[in-house]
């Protein structure tokens, strides 16, 4: 089942079930507290927290995300992509957990002849939160945990987890609360028995449903935060990952080979001449290429441009990580605007804000390649004295005035260095650098204000 059409079905069984369905926002949503969009629930924030009335009662959406903390995991686990696809169904003091978890059921085991996604029941698993995590909860999610019996996932299958694992939030202040996941056994070539306590390869998430009844004024860690007060209603968000879905019905092995990722792997293979499958490096190097040119172009496509700061800075390090990957495989040609078009070939027909983009995108890409290419070009040299002479003293560290000089020098952004340096066994003197940085924006700020004065600075 191509990924378009597992989000068809899921949008249809809720439109179904009287929700408004409520077309994605863009990645750049108006909130201070985020550089992009990165939950499916984020454009309703206003609703859940009743900062606004909600204009609907239930409504579901398929919502473009971005999350770039665990950059330096993809391509090496089967969970991590930096653009993916949320789908999610909500309520506004609407229904509650007997529905969501009702809905979720039928939904996820309910045939494919039926409209429905047609996993076998005995896959399921669902864990829900535990006993005494939360204060409110002294027994655990007992009412969940009664809901999912109903429909007939048996006890064994429905495990106590802690407030890391399920309750949720968004990180920052806004609304949270407890939840139940759902996850499906891949089969004992992927891992032990036991259910996502003991593995969360072969025992997979794929939704999350959200009781959300609460309000939290600071969030310290995920299972470290304060509850402000209760929210105005009780309300459903939910959020069920469209690549992970896919690449369980369509039989892969990873959210990197499914129809909207891996064309883009095929092709930078044709033109690497390295197998997919062959090299398990090249693998990782293809698969970062994979979804970090996805992810750009839906960037370039929401109207962000390369820069150095904020969210500029994310679209230029995530090109250049791909560059760079097509560089480490043996092709040093240009090739980053041809990669983004296969993408678009298999993104247009859910986002047609592409096509319209794409004159822009083309342009913003070749320039950002040929720039990285000077960039590569200049530094590279340095960086490998440096390397040599840090090994040829005994040392695993690269001093910190050799990284400034990089980024001072020949632009190399600093975690452009750490990446280059971890591939020699290296580490960087990252404390060193930072000082450097600072005396340099200190230097910076004294001349601003000297020009500004009309004074001139007459030191060595």
């Amino acid at each position: 089942m191509r990924a378009a059409e597992i989000g068809r079905r899921y949008v249809d069984f809720f439109a179904a079930r009287d929700h408004t369905v409520v077309p994605s926002a863009s990645l750049l949503y108006n909130d201070p507290t985020l550089l992009f969009v990165n939950a499916g629930m984020v454009p309703f924030k206003p609703y859940f927290t009743g900062a606004e009335p909600a204009p609907f009662r239930r409504a579901v959406s398929l919502q473009k995300c971005v999350r770039t903390l665990d950059i330096e995991d993809v391509g090496k686990t089967t969970r991590h992509g930096t653009f993916f696809q949320m789908l999610g169904n909500f309520s506004f003091g609407d229904y509650f957990k007997a529905e969501a978890i009702q809905w979720g059921w039928q939904l996820v085991t309910g045939s494919q002849a039926d409209g429905c996604l047609g996993f076998d029941p005995d896959k399921v698993w669902v864990t829900v939160l535990g006993p005494g995590m939360h204060p409110d909860y002294p027994n655990g999610d007992e009412e969940a945990v009664h809901w999912w019996r109903s429909v007939g996932v048996p006890q064994e299958r429905i495990q106590a987890r802690s407030l890391k694992d399920n309750y949720w939030h968004m990180g920052v202040p806004g609304p949270g609360g407890p939840c139940s996941e759902i996850y499906i056994d891949r089969g004992p070539a992927f891992g032990p028995e036991g259910g996502p306590n003991a593995d969360e390869d072969r025992f997979l998430e794929i939704w999350n449903l959200v009781f959300q009844q609460e309000e939290l004024s600071a969030v310290r860690a995920k299972d470290d935060f304060d509850v402000a007060r209760q929210l105005p209603s009780r309300n459903i968000d939910t959020g069920a990952g469209l690549e992970r879905i896919a690449f369980l019905l369509q039989g892969v092995d990873n959210m990197y080979e499914t129809d909207e990722v891996f064309p883009v792997i095929a092709r930078a293979s044709e033109l690497t001449g390295r197998r997919y499958g062959a090299n398990a490096d090249d693998d990782v190097r293809l698969r970062v290429i994979g979804d970090h040119v996805r992810s750009s172009l839906m960037l370039m496509t929401d109207g962000v441009s390369p820069g150095n700061e904020a969210r500029g800075y994310v679209l230029r390090r995530l090109m250049r990580r791909s560059i760079r990957s097509m560089r480490l495989l043996g092709y040093q040609g240009e090739h980053l605007t041809e990669l983004l078009d296969v993408s678009r070939g298999v993104m247009h027909g859910s986002y047609p804000e592409i096509d319209e983009q794409w004159q822009r995108i083309s342009e913003i890409s070749q320039n950002e390649e040929q720039s990285f290419s000077r960039t590569l070009h200049a530094g590279t040299a340095l960086f490998d004295l440096a390397v040599g002479q840090s090994k040829a003293a005994g040392s695993d560290v690269l001093p910190g005035d050799k990284a400034f000089q990089l980024h001072d020098t020949y632009g190399f952004p600093i975690d452009l260095t750490l990446e280059m340096a971890a591939e020699q066994g290296l580490a960087v003197d990252q404390a060193r650098f930072r000082e450097l940085m600072t005396e340099q924006r200190q230097r910076a700020k004294a001349d601003a204000r000297a020009k500004k004065g009309g004074a001139v600075s007459t030191e060595a």
